[in-house]
């Protein structure tokens, strides 16, 4: 590429890191470090291509300016904590809120493709549950308790169990984004189905008033945990199919990266999420205004914190 070509197809993004270098007081560490990332990506083409020419010196000035600004927030370090959850993550759920919304459109289509399959398909739920789990139920079922399988373990080991199983879950959503998203588009698509199934397996049972609210005392925050995985997922992996004016590997390093932030901050909800399954969900006959507090409780949490307060922090100029 002629140095010229070079300089006018990423031109734009240079000026866009001299306003943003200005203006250093709202910039936060990672994006620093984003962008040190992107600039020194053209520093190293520009030095093989154009080693002597002023636009490597350009770069290499530029480079060193976001450097010195990462190593100046350092001492920061010690209120990342604070600021991973107060700004960071918001800022990542605030751009990813199309991803978001394709995933819960895959997410909710799976389902009703599972409930119509078992309403007209007396074999798809086995197919999808297995015949264990399905064998299980309807005896639970004769025996008057639907939900029995909540009750089955220690609460402690249960715990263990499903947080574990559930942050596998969502780690595999995610890490599969990186087959150009069509992978997190299938594992959400496959949970999705098993939902629909499992939904529409006790309303032909005639259960789902007794079931559906017991499920949903966690399955609020799980649920909605893997859906917001799944967009994680498709975060990396347009990254990937869509670089726009960053090289491909600049492009992906930096969706990985925002990927990983939004499922690194999904733990603590699948922990809260297994905490409910095993020491609150076994209460299955408790009185209803107390399921239907924790339920209402848990979708305010998680609507408010990744798609309402990100709206207000841009709105208010937070990032």
């Amino acid at each position: 590429m002629k140095e010229a070509a070079f300089i006018k197809q990423n031109k734009s993004r240079w000026e866009e890191f001299e306003k943003v270098m200005k203006n250093q007081q709202n910039v936060q560490p990672d994006r620093l470090a984003e962008l040190f990332l992107q600039i020194t990506d053209d520093l190293s083409f520009s030095r093989t291509q154009y080693p002597s020419s002023r636009t490597t010196n350009y770069l290499n000035a530029l480079a060193s300016k976001v450097h010195l600004e990462i190593y100046k927030n350092k001492r920061e370090d010690r209120n990342r904590f604070v600021t991973f959850w107060k700004y960071e993550l918001p800022e990542v759920m605030y751009n990813t809120q199309k991803p978001l919304l394709y995933a819960f459109i895959i997410f909710m289509v799976a389902g009703v493709t599972g409930a119509l399959s078992t309403a007209f398909d007396d074999t798809f739920v086995r197919l999808i549950l297995g015949d264990g789990y399905v064998n299980m139920t309807l005896e639970n079922i004769k025996s008057g308790n639907p939900t029995k399988v909540y009750d089955e373990m220690t609460p402690f080991l249960m715990f263990l169990a499903i947080t574990a199983n559930n942050i596998g879950v969502s780690f595999r959503v995610f890490v599969f984004g990186v087959f150009a998203s069509v992978g997190s588009g299938f594992h959400l698509f496959y949970n999705g189905l098993m939902v629909g199934t499992f939904i529409m397996f006790f309303f032909m049972e005639q259960q789902l008033s007794h079931a559906l609210p017991v499920i949903m005392l966690h399955g609020t925050v799980e649920l909605s945990s893997i859906v917001i995985a799944g967009a994680a997922g498709f975060t990396m992996g347009n990254s990937l199919l869509f670089p726009g004016t960053y090289s491909r590997v600049v492009s992906f390093k930096a969706g990985a990266v925002r990927g990983l932030k939004i499922v690194m901050g999904l733990v603590p909800f699948f922990v809260l999420a297994g905490f409910i399954e095993s020491f609150i969900t076994r209460y299955a006959f408790m009185h209803w205004t107390l399921k239907t507090l924790i339920i209402v409780f848990s979708a305010v949490l998680m609507i408010y914190y990744f798609v309402i307060y990100p709206q207000r922090l841009k709105h208010h100029g937070k990032f």
